[in-house]
């Protein structure tokens, strides 16, 4: 352990052995009437990227800074550190005739890395070319009481950068960059969404029927009303309630919860888009599809390229198209159009060793074989279209073929993207569909949806001709910053709680 309490060891004796002489050096200050933790406020007036990307104009002038203490280096008299604010790290040297004895002496024995510190001072230019910052004042805010993972291997641990995002942030600040990256892509979302003359809504997050989705649902319960509700599995019902009402164009960006499995694509609770705009469909969906995500790409990233994975995507280039019926075929080599009867598709489907359920028909067995065989070739971003109606439930049937709809995925990298209808207008071929995943979830399936009655009754009244889309934000920022995992565009995962 160094003089100064900087030695940064792994073990729980040193990390205990930091702890306490931090906490002894923190009751020190206290006992001589200087508590950081009862300062309030700091005249920040500046920022260490604006700093240094301006340094001609901020030369010489005086500037209040504010930040977490990265590194020290003590060299008698004099001394540099690194301050990290929002937006950067800045170089900070002290000096004790241009700091003050009182304060420099405090510095060298009570503050640590970690700590909050404030800075007052002149802007210049090392010898050695570095933007830094001439200290006349300077000011501990906040004592850090233990110290930063070891600064030289940092935080690697992915189980601790999830659990302890706050420590992922201030010791890996290329993770900071990802999350700016997310929120600018939410907004360039709204944005796009808002010029197009669409409408923001909030729509509730509790609901009394699981629909909108296939997916199994958090169920709660609420005590006043003694009454069990699910935590939104879509937000597709709510607001296509709102197109019934007149509202022609509108969106929600919000959370949506699935009791369902985890790994890289999945997190139990994920943030959605889901918009709809009357008097059109599933063509008009996949042309604003391109468009929107053409352009977040081009405001975020400055490119329409980006790369996933090592492979190359261009979102510049006209998506391509294919129907599952025909993706199947080709990676599959099996030919729905050959089968004259369920049974020769299960004999088939059992033959590929797929998990065919009693209760899956036609549509279904296709699905598993998309699943299976095909999801996995849609590289470079493919609009999959003619989902068979059995999975189908809340699509317009295509007026060729009755056993497809008029919806589209949107793949990139093997990876949903998207999902869009010509949604489904008719009031009594929605009951239909909804009285068939009824009688599938009392079969077993637990991830069908429920009859909604007053979903039916909206519907009842009239709704236009429209057009539906959701897109999976998190997967979004996942392809747009080349993230691996969802857990890493996600601040907090889910996380299963240690022992």
């Amino acid at each position: 352990m160094s003089k100064n309490g900087e030695n940064q060891g792994n073990s729980e004796q040193d990390l205990n052995e930091q702890q306490q002489i931090r906490r002894e050096k923190l009751a020190a200050l206290q006992a001589e009437g200087k508590n950081p933790f009862a300062v309030t406020t700091w005249p920040q007036d500046s920022f260490a990227k604006n700093i240094k990307e301006n340094f001609e104009e901020m030369d010489g002038k005086e500037v209040c800074i504010a930040g977490r203490m990265m590194s020290r280096r003590v060299m008698g008299k004099a001394s540099f550190l690194d301050v990290m604010d929002t937006t950067d790290r800045i170089q900070v040297y002290f000096r004790i005739d241009e700091l003050g004895e009182e304060t420099y002496k405090e510095f060298k024995a009570y503050w640590d890395v970690g700590d909050i510190i404030g800075v007052t001072g002149n802007v210049f230019r090392t010898k050695r070319g570095e933007v830094s910052v001439r200290a006349t004042g300077a000011k501990l805010l906040s004592k850090s009481l233990l110290p930063l993972p070891e600064k030289f291997h940092g935080l690697t641990n992915t189980d601790t950068r999830y659990r302890q995002r706050y420590l992922d942030l201030i010791v890996n600040p290329e993770v900071k960059d990802t999350f700016v990256k997310r929120s600018q892509i939410i907004t360039e979302i709204r944005n796009y969404l808002d010029g197009q003359k669409f409408l923001e809504v909030e729509t509730p997050v509790l609901h009394t029927i699981a629909g909108g989705a296939s997916a199994r649902p958090f169920t709660t319960h609420h005590n006043t009303l003694d009454m069990d509700l699910y935590l939104r599995i879509a937000l597709e019902l709510y607001l296509k309630r709102l197109i019934v009402g007149g509202f022609d164009r509108v969106y929600e960006i919000g959370r949506v919860f699935r009791n369902e499995g985890m790994d890289t694509k999945h997190n139990p609770e994920f943030t959605e888009l889901e918009l709809y705009q009357a008097y059109t469909d599933i063509h008009g969906m996949m042309d604003l599809t391109e468009d929107l995500i053409r352009t977040v790409a081009t405001k975020v990233m400055g490119t329409t390229k980006v790369q996933v994975k090592g492979v190359d995507i261009d979102f510049a280039q006209p998506f391509a198209r294919v129907s599952m019926k025909d993706a199947v075929k080709e990676y599959a080599g099996v030919d729905f159009d050959d089968f004259k009867s369920l049974d020769e598709a299960r004999a088939c489907a059992k033959e590929h060793h797929l998990d065919v359920q009693p209760r899956h028909k036609m549509g279904d067995i296709m699905n598993l074989f998309f699943d299976e065989y095909c999801e996995d070739k849609l590289v470079q971003p493919t609009f999959l279209t003619g989902h068979p109606t059995d999975i189908s439930p809340l699509a317009k049937k295509d007026p060729r073929d009755p056993r497809y709809t008029e919806r589209f995925e949107l793949f990139i990298c093997g990876t949903e993207h998207a999902n869009a209808f010509s949604e489904l207008n008719d009031p009594i071929d929605q009951r239909e569909r909804f009285e068939a995943q009824a009688a599938a979830k009392a079969a077993g399936d637990d991830e069908a949806c429920d009859v909604d009655e007053d979903f039916l009754t909206a519907l009842e009244y009239g709704m236009p001709p429209t057009g539906g889309l959701g897109i999976g934000i998190d997967r979004l920022v996942m392809t747009l910053t080349g993230a691996e995992t969802i857990r890493d565009v996600l601040l907090f995962p889910t996380m299963k709680p240690k022992e």
